[in-house]
Order: structure tokens, then sequence, then C-alpha cells
């Protein structure tokens, strides 16, 4: 107990010691020499003070970025309406099937590379032995070709998975450097110690930034090749839709053509020829006599002309 003679002496004695405390304070502070300025690091002092392993992987993070971006572009430039099939083309096309000109279709197809007329092609080139077998050709191809475009856009799927795991190595070899400096120095030197750790930050960092963007444009290119790809298949549907398969048994279309006694072309298969210019049969290229009618090769009716 305190001797009620000091009590009332308790207050300003505990504010002396306050005061002298903070004082104490100060000239300890004063006293106390200046830290020397922290010295800051670019990106660049980082990466070439990490070592060979941290460059090494820096390169891959770099690669793997610059390939991303080379795959966005491509889908964006390549999953597109009128690149799987063009106006132009659906008009060329429909124009020669109507006519009944198939081989000349087949040949516009060949002269193109794109799904529309890589599709209709192998389609085409089966016209001779039924709706089914054109029907079966059209979806193996469109198949393939679906395939071929959607293979590039997983590879953005990929980028996605492998990039955070580049920068987690980043991150185990930079804690190995960051457990290094404290075994070494211990807690004295906090600089070295925190600049490793920044180097485990910006590397898991770099990871991150490359992977969201890349699983994100994975997802929404995979929706858009699926429309495009609908879009194309509904137009090979419809270019199919009107062929008289059962008058057209037979019929080969492509590299060997033979209209096995079929007439073909516009005009329910009447061709102009001139005598003059050629004695060779339009369809078929089958060597004529002028004036003879039909072809005797193909059958196709032939308009003889001077």
């Amino acid at each position: 107990m305190i001797h009620p003679k000091f009590r009332r002496h308790l207050p300003l004695a505990l504010s002396a010691l306050v005061l002298a405390a903070i004082c104490a304070t100060g000239f300890a502070q004063d006293e106390a020499p200046a830290a020397a300025p922290v010295e800051e690091h670019s990106v660049i002092d980082m990466i070439v003070d990490g070592g060979p392993l941290i460059m090494a992987i820096w390169v891959a993070i770099v690669a793997t970025s610059v390939t991303m971006v080379t795959f966005i572009i491509q889908n964006i430039m390549s999953l597109r309406k009128d690149k799987l099939a063009p106006p132009p083309l659906i008009a060329a096309l429909e124009q020669n099937i109507l006519a009944g000109n198939y081989q000349e279709a087949w040949e516009t197809c060949k002269a193109n590379d794109n799904y529309l007329a890589n599709v209709l092609k192998a389609g085409l080139s089966r016209l001779g032995r039924g709706k089914d077998a054109v029907e079966a050709a059209c979806a193996e191809h469109g198949l393939r070709e679906a395939t071929m475009l959607r293979t590039r856009n997983s590879y953005l799927s990929v980028i996605g998975v492998v990039s955070p795991m580049i920068g987690l190595l980043g991150t185990v070899i930079g804690m190995m450097g960051a457990f290094a400096v404290l075994a070494g120095s211990g807690i004295s030197d906090p600089r070295a110690l925190s600049g490793k750790i920044g180097e485990v930050l910006l590397a898991t960092a770099s990871g991150l930034f490359i992977a969201i963007p890349a699983f994100v444009s994975y997802y929404v290119f995979r929706n858009i090749s699926q429309m495009v790809i609908v879009h194309a298949d509904d137009i090979v549907n419809t270019l199919l839709l009107d062929i008289p398969y059962d008058e057209l048994s037979g019929v080969q279309i492509g590299e060997n053509f033979s209209a096995g006694g079929v007439n073909l072309g516009a005009d329910a298969g009447v061709r102009k020829v001139s005598m003059a210019l050629t004695t060779a049969c339009p369809v078929c290229n089958g060597s004529v006599t002028p004036g003879v009618n039909p072809c005797p090769h193909c059958g196709a009716t032939l308009d003889w002309q001077s």
C-alpha cells in the first residue's frame, strides 16, 4: 500500500517519468546516424542480378507472352464468317450449282482455300454416289477443318496453364536465393532479403498476367469458332439442298471428271462451241468432231456455232 503522504504526489511523479522518457527518445533519435538511402532497382537489374536461371525464366515468360499475342491476332483475323465463307465465293457456287455446272463448282472450290471451299469440294467429288455419300464426305471434312481451326485456339489454353508454372518456377528459385541471403547475413541486411522477395513476387505476377488474358481469349474464341463453323455448315447444306442426286448417279466430279452419260451444264446441258476455235467438248474435254451433237463421250448437248 502507498503511504497517504506520498499518494497525492503520485500523479506528478508519473508525469515527470513520462516527460523524461519522451526527452530521452528524442535525444536518441537526434544522435542516431541517418539511414543510408535505399537504392532503387529496375526490373532489368533484378533480372540480371538473379542469375542465369532467372534470366532463362524471363526469356520463357517473354516468349510465352509474344506467342499468346500472336495466336490472339491470328484468331481475330481467321475466325470470321467472311473468312470461312466469303460472300463472293458463295454467289459463284450458287450460280454454278443452280446451272448444273458441278465440275466448274468443284474447280472454283479447288481455287480457294477456306472452310466452305474445302468442305464443299469433298462433297462434290462424291456427287455420283448419292446423297448419303455426299453428306458423309461433307461431315468428315467439316470435322477436319473445324479441328484445324480449334487447334490454334487450344494453344491459348496451353499458354494459360504453362505461364503460371513458369512464374512458379521463378518463385521457387527466388525463394532459394532469399533463404540463401537470410542464411548468410540473417536479418541484418533486410534490403537484400526484400530484393529477393521482390524477384519472387515479380515472377509470379508475370505468369498470372499472361495466364489471365490467355484463358479469357481461349473461351471467347472457342465460342466464336463454334458460331462461324455452324454458319459455314449451314451454307454448305443450303448449296447441296436442291441437287438432283438420283439423276447424277455415276457422275464423277474432280480430277478425273466423267459425266457418265448425264448432261451437265447451263441451259439444260446445252454448251455453245465454236467450230473455228475448238474441237473439244467444254464439259469433258473429249475430242469432238465439229458438228457432232451430242458429245459422244459425256452426252452433253453442244450448240455448234460458226
